[in-house]
């Protein structure tokens, strides 16, 4: 759920939620890139540590996820609509969800139709324990190669990623053939928990540049005093967005703002950060966010335009036995 600013008649007289770290937003689908071999060994080793529920295991169910997600997404897309139609600045990520909505909402309609509840039930599913436990195995799988490609994918890496997985525990012909939708759940999933950071982001500085008018006057209002101003604020962890921008407004004003200032070094400390410290942090998040989205877009598009039968030809065991058989290999694919 996106969460608004807390606002009383009078103005933000406690708290805003925006100022404080969230607690509730999960972090996206990254880890560490690898290259194709660290790839290919990853895979081997998330095979052998990937164990399988007892063949029947009812597993928990993706789609309304998928629904939720479709949901989240499109409130995230009109909340940027309604951004720039205040003219309000916005990230080069929001510009991507921005511009090819319409892509992203093609691949809902993917899963939704090539993901049907007869077939899903028959999928082989995670055993309880693992953090992914009751979906598909084959999702793990997915999960496992957006984290380590940072969302961007080809044909080379996923094949080689596929193949390796196999060597160690070898995937039923459904599976293959449902590893491009769960791909697409899986670039679907990280772009919801991206876009919630994004916006929670941008709605944090808005509550920051807020505070900031009240202090020092602007936007048609008296200046407050500080410590009218921080009245109920405390000393709560600090969502980043709200302290960078603070930092920037309030920074080489008027004496009488110095209070507003010390208050955020100290909260910040008592964090454990300081000012040149959470800014690194937040255009370094803001940076990875923006590359991150861009990745699942374009990976979004080029599933689109992949010819999976071949795909999965090149990685199915039961066609790679099939090709010894004189004759087998120059037939087409029907």
């Amino acid at each position: 759920m996106l969460v608004g600013a807390v606002v009383s008649s009078q103005g933000v007289n406690t708290i805003d939620a925006l100022a404080v770290a969230p607690s509730d937003l999960e972090p996206p689908i990254r880890a560490e890139v690898f290259g194709i071999e660290r790839l290919r060994a990853h895979a081997e080793s998330l095979a052998a540590a990937q164990p399988t529920a007892s063949e029947g295991a009812r597993g928990r169910r993706l789609l309304p996820r998928v629904r939720e997600n479709g949901k989240v997404l499109l409130a995230g897309y009109r909340n940027i609509v309604e951004a720039v139609r205040q003219k309000s600045q916005i990230t080069q990520a929001e510009e991507w969800l921005l511009d090819n909505f319409h892509v992203v909402d093609g691949q809902i309609r993917e899963i939704r139709d090539h993901l049907p509840r007869s077939f899903y039930k028959l999928l082989p599913k995670i055993a309880e324990g693992h953090h992914l436990g009751g979906y598909p195995r084959v999702y793990g799988l997915a999960w496992a190669y957006v984290a380590h490609t940072d969302s961007r994918l080809d044909v080379e890496t996923l094949q080689a990623f596929v193949r390796a997985y196999q060597r160690v525990q070898p995937l039923g012909i459904g599976e293959l053939w449902a590893v491009a939708i769960h791909l697409r759940v899986a670039l679907l999933e990280n772009l919801r928990r991206l876009s919630q950071l994004i916006i929670r982001a941008r709605r944090g500085r808005a509550s920051a540049d807020e505070l900031a008018d009240r202090l020092l006057g602007l936007s048609g209002r008296p200046a407050e005093r500080v410590e009218d101003a921080l009245r109920g604020l405390g000393n709560v962890p600090l969502a980043s967005a709200f302290a960078v921008q603070s930092l920037q407004r309030l920074r080489d004003q008027a004496p009488s703002v110095t209070p507003a200032l010390d208050w955020l070094n100290e909260n910040l400390a008592a964090q454990g950060t300081s000012p040149s410290e959470v800014v690194a942090h937040a255009h370094q998040a803001q940076a990875a966010a923006n590359v991150t989205v861009r990745n699942i877009i374009t990976s979004m598009r080029w599933m689109s335009s992949i010819s999976w039968a071949d795909s999965f030809e090149s990685v199915t065991l039961v066609d790679e036995t099939l090709r010894t058989v004189p004759g087998f290999a120059a037939m087409d694919f029907a």
